[in-house]
């Protein structure tokens, strides 16, 4: 189990843009894909950034499909087209770790961080329904542009999961 030093957070609201897709976990490519393209579609319309690109886990069914959006946190928003499209991410109380290292070590720090709440005591914004979970805001944001470090064992990624109020 991966060491982790996870911080209860507070988060004021993100306005973002986001391209939602229903992908399963073991076949991420058809949703990671789209950031590129969110990217750039953005850039080529003079939008400001106002944060790392992420991923927006609002369904997680480990067995199936799951609902998950790639994300840019953004100052302002062009006038949305195609299945681009506009929200915020709420604000509230997060539980938030950053992890060193390459993607495919996150199972494993997920793991950590949710042992660590249930022994803090922590709730969850989540509820689940028929063995899937539905959560208010979990995020995973990519703190390292991989075109400026291509080595995934130095890419820094954040999570960061709601608590409930």
């Amino acid at each position: 189990m991966p060491e982790i030093q996870p911080a209860i957070v507070e988060r004021g609201e993100q306005l973002y843009a986001f391209i939602r897709g229903s992908v399963r976990m073991d076949d991420f490519a058809p949703i990671a894909d789209r950031l590129p393209e969110l990217i750039g579609w953005l850039t080529g319309r003079g939008a400001e950034f106002a944060g790392a690109p992420f991923f927006r886990f609002n369904s997680i069914d480990m067995n199936a499909e799951s609902e998950v959006e790639a994300g840019m946190p953004v100052v302002s928003m062009p006038e949305p087209e195609g299945d681009i499209g506009i929200a915020v991410l709420p604000a509230g109380r997060y539980v938030a770790v950053t992890h060193v290292g390459p993607p495919d070590q996150l199972f494993g720090v997920i793991t950590a961080v949710r042992e660590w709440a249930e022994r803090e005591g922590l709730e969850w914004d989540m509820t689940v329904v028929d063995g899937v979970e539905r959560w208010a805001c979990r995020l995973e944001s990519y703190l390292t542009d991989p075109r400026v470090e291509p080595d995934m064992s130095k890419w820094e990624v954040e999570l960061a999961f709601r608590l409930a109020d």
